[in-house]
Order: C-alpha cells, then structure tokens, then sequence
C-alpha cells in the first residue's frame, strides 16, 4: 500500500455519522473507567474542578469523569458525536457540556483546572501538521499550575507491525489504514483512516516548546492505563504535563 496525501477537510466526520452510537461498541472504548481512574490522581482532580475534554467524540471519558464530581466541556468538530455526547449526558443528569468545534480554532484562557485529549480525536486525525499550534491552544486553556493527559498512537509500535494494506509516512508520521467499520444497523463499510504517530520524544519536544512542564509519558494500551515506561509493545503514548505557576 503506498502513502496517498491526506485529505482534505474534516473527514473524519463521515467516519462519525456512519458509526453514530456503534462508536462505543468498539472495544477500545469499553476501558474508559480504568483510564478515568488512572487520571484522576495523575491530574490532581478533585470533585467541582472543571477539565476540557478536547476532541471528546460522544464524550465517554467526559460523562465517567463528571460522574466523579468533576465539571465538564467537551469540544469535537463532529456534530453527530456531540449530540451523543449531550444526549447522554442530559439523560443522566450529569454537569457536562459540549460543543461542535474544531480544535484547530480552540481560544480558551486560563479557564479549565485540567485539560485532557484522548483516543487521537483532537490531536492524531490533523495530518501532521497541526499538532503544535493545538498544544499551544491546549496550554492556553489550562490554568496556570493545571495539568494536561493526552494520547498518541507510538510511531515505533506501527512500524514494527505495520501490515501489508498500511503506509506511513516518513514525513508526517501520518498511518494510511483501511478500517471495516459497523454502524447501529449492522451494515459495514469500509474507510481510508489517517492518524498521526509520535515518538516519546517528540511528545515531549511539543510540550516543552509551548511551555509545559513534561512530568511523565507512559507507554499504554486503552483500557490500561499506568505508569510504564514505554516499550515497543505499546500501541499509545500517555503524556502528563503541566503549565507551571509564573513566578
């Protein structure tokens, strides 16, 4: 499979309204109360402190978190997933809002104790190009003193198993995938898939250039969240970060 260009446009979005509510039978999804768990204490989160969950899709780890006491805003530039996300929330009651849009045009200030990005949505689908001025917009949202938890797919783990029908760019980092997915109906299509990877290096290079305090990158699975060092088994890099206090 050669490496095609990423596209144009937000195209993950057909992706989203095809999957709708079969997102979260997706078993990547059925840890999210393990990695909630996990980033509770590693982000310092109390009950009433308010987090932005960039890129939230249908807000699972927004709704797990806001079942613990914490305020939630979710951003995603698909409309589908957050009217899930909505949805969900308001049926449960939770302290939990969310809005479409893109990560890319984020302008919040000082406004959140904590900001997290997991599962690629708001940082592993912009094709290579994008990711430092996000983590700027990110570093911005977050109150000085407040953490950040974000996740990447790990360069090294695709290379090493990349499959006959992938391609990765040497220049982006971008994978090129075709994935089989299955909406509420049962019927199935297939999609071509771009998600950027990253070495820990790179990871903390991106941090430290907007001004975040690295404190750790863990090597991950979803649903098995802890702090490992990084290892070429691991399919997704954790980066915990911090906007330091001025002095």
């Amino acid at each position: 499979m050669s490496v095609e260009s990423y596209p144009d446009g937000p195209w993950f979005n057909e992706v989203a309204d095809f999957l709708g509510t079969a997102y979260l039978r997706n078993s990547f999804t059925k840890g999210t109360e393990q990695e909630v768990e996990f980033l509770m204490p590693a982000l310092g989160l109390e009950p009433g402190m308010k987090v932005l969950d960039v890129g939230c899709g249908p807000g699972r780890h927004s709704l797990a978190l806001a079942r613990r006491g914490i305020r939630m805003h979710g951003v995603d530039l698909s409309a589908t997933f957050v009217d899930l996300a909505r949805g969900a929330a308001a049926e449960a009651g939770l302290d939990a809002t969310f809005e479409v849009l893109d990560v890319r045009e984020m302008a919040f200030e000082s406004e959140f104790d904590a900001v997290i990005c997991l599962c690629q949505g708001g940082f592993g689908l912009l094709g290579g190009d994008h990711e430092e001025d996000v983590v700027v917009r990110i570093a911005r949202a977050i109150k000085p003193g407040g953490g950040l938890a974000l996740s990447a797919f790990s360069t090294l783990f695709a290379v090493r198993w990349l499959e006959d029908d992938e391609a990765l760019d040497p220049r982006t980092g971008v994978l090129h995938e075709h994935a089989n997915v299955r909406n509420p109906e049962g019927k199935e299509r297939i999609f071509d898939l771009w998600t950027t990877c990253f070495t820990v290096r790179e990871l903390a290079l991106i941090a430290r250039a907007v001004g975040l305090e690295v404190e750790a990158i863990h090597g991950v699975h979803p649903g098995r969240y802890g702090a490992n060092a990084p290892t070429l088994d691991d399919p997704e890099l954790l980066l915990l970060a911090r906007r330091p206090v001025p002095l």
